[in-house]
C-alpha cells in the first residue's frame, strides 16, 4: 500500500508528465467526465497509452488496456486521476485493471467524487496490486479545474474573453477588427475547447458573429450557441438565426412577445424564459445552473462590457482572457470602452501575460 513516504523515480515523473500531456489534449472534449491520461509501462518500455474518449467514454484505462498488443501481467499503469470503481454507463475501471494482471498503479490525485475518492486505492490494494498516489499532484490537479467546479458547484466552468484596443475600446462604429488575425486562432481554439458559447443580443446585432470553430479539421467541434436576449431583439437576418439547427441554439429571454417567440421557435431555436432583477438584468447564476442541467460543462463567454462586469462582480467567471491590441482605435461617434479592467485586476489574483507570438497583441489570462 501507498503511504505518505512514497517515493518516485525520475522515470516515474517522466511517465506521469506524458500522462498529463495526454489528459491535457482532451480537456473540454470529454463531456461530464474528467479528461484522464494513461500510460502502461513494462520493462521500462511504454507498451500502451490511453485517453478518455470524446464525450467521456470509454475511460482512459479501458482504452489503454484495449490498445495494448502485449500481455499486461506485471506491468505498471500511470494515471492522472484515481480510477473509477463503480458501475455507471461503463463497468468499473478497477475491475478491468484487476483482470488485466497489471501489477502496479501510480496516479496523480484522488478523485473528488465521493463514490470514488480513496475507495479505488483500497480495492486495488486488497488484490495485491501495488498502489502509489500523489505523483506530480499539483500538475495533475491543474487538469481538473473544470471537473472540480462541475462536481462541487454544479455549474459550468466559465471562461470569459474580450478584445480591447490599446486605448481600451471594445467597439467603435465602422471598425470591425480590434486585434490581429493571429489572435483569431486562439479564439477559435477556445471555441473548440468549450462545449457552449454565450453572447448578448447586443453583441449579436452589432457584430453578427458566427460563433463557430473555424480551425481546419475541427469545425465539427463548434460549440452550442447561447444568446441572452431579454426583449427578443435579435435580428432574424443574423447568421445565428439563419444557421440554427436542432438543439444548437438557446435563447434566454424575459419577453411576452408571442409573435417573435413563435418565429424563433419555428426556426428551431430553444427559448427559455428567465427572470430579471430590478435593474432589468438576468440572474446569471440561475442561467448557469440551467445550462449545467442541459449538459453544459465548459462555457465560453464572448460578451460585451455589461455582461462581463456582471459576471465578474458575481464571481461567476473562473478564467478570463483579455486580448489587448498594440494599436489605438479611432473613437467614432458611437463607441464603447472596456470599463471592467480595475475590477478584473482586483478580483483575480493569478495573472499570466503571454504573447500571441505571431503578432503584437498581448494576452493576459486571469484565473481565480
Amino acid at each position: 500500500m501507498s503511504t505518505k513516504k512514497d517515493k518516485f523515480s525520475s522515470k516515474d515523473k517522466s511517465y506521469m508528465k506524458l500522462a498529463i500531456s495526454l489528459a491535457r489534449g482532451r480537456i473540454g472534449l470529454t463531456g461530464e467526465n474528467p479528461s484522464v491520461g494513461c500510460l502502461i509501462v513494462k520493462n521500462d518500455r511504454i507498451i500502451s497509452i490511453g485517453q478518455t474518449g470524446f464525450e467521456g467514454r470509454p475511460h482512459a484505462e479501458h482504452n489503454a488496456i484495449n490498445n495494448s498488443l502485449e500481455k499486461l501481467k506485471g506491468s505498471k499503469m500511470y494515471l492522472t486521476l484515481e480510477p473509477c470503481n463503480h458501475y455507471g454507463k461503463t463497468p468499473p475501471c478497477t475491475d478491468r485493471i484487476i483482470k488485466s494482471g497489471i501489477g502496479e498503479i501510480i496516479y496523480g490525485m484522488d478523485d473528488i467524487d465521493k463514490k470514488v475518492k480513496g475507495k479505488s486505492f483500497k480495492i486495488l490494494s486488497k488484490k495485491n496490486i501495488k498502489v502509489k498516489k500523489g505523483l506530480l499532484k499539483a500538475e495533475a490537479k491543474n487538469l481538473y479545474d473544470t471537473y472540480i467546479v462541475n462536481r462541487i458547484k454544479k455549474l459550468p466552468y466559465v471562461t470569459g474573453k474580450i478584445a480591447i484596443s490599446k486605448n481600451r475600446l471594445i467597439y467603435s462604429e465602422g471598425i470591425k477588427r480590434i486585434t490581429d488575425k493571429s489572435s483569431d486562432k486562439i479564439t477559435h481554439y477556445l471555441r473548440y475547447k468549450n462545449d457552449s458559447i454565450m453572447i448578448s443580443s447586443k453583441t449579436l446585432n452589432t457584430d453578427n458573429p458566427k460563433l463557430n470553430c473555424r480551425l481546419k479539421g475541427f469545425e465539427s467541434f463548434s460549440p452550442r450557441r447561447i444568446i441572452l436576449d431579454r426583449n427578443l431583439e435579435m435580428k432574424i437576418s443574423s447568421y445565428i438565426f439563419r444557421s440554427t439547427k436542432k438543439n444548437n441554439t438557446i435563447v434566454f429571454h424575459n419577453s411576452s412577445n408571442s409573435k417573435k417567440i413563435q418565429i424563433l421557435r419555428k426556426k428551431g431555436l430553444t427559448l427559455l424564459k428567465s427572470k430579471v432583477d430590478n435593474n432589468k438584468l438576468f440572474d446569471l447564476r440561475i442561467i448557469l445552473k440551467k445550462l449545467y442541467t442541459l449538459g453544459t460543462r465548459n462555457l465560453l463567454i464572448e460578451g460585451g462590457d455589461e455582461i462581463t462586469k456582471n459576471l465578474i462582480k458575481n464571481r461567476l467567471i473562473d478564467k478570463f482572457y483579455l486580448f489587448k491590441s498594440s494599436k489605438n482605435m479611432k473613437i467614432s461617434r458611437k463607441h464603447k470602452f472596456f470599463t471592467s479592467l480595475n475590477i478584473l485586476n482586483s478580483r483575480y489574483r493569478k495573472k499570466n501575460k503571454v504573447s500571441s507570438k505571431l503578432a503584437k497583441d498581448k494576452i493576459t489570462i486571469y484565473k481565480r
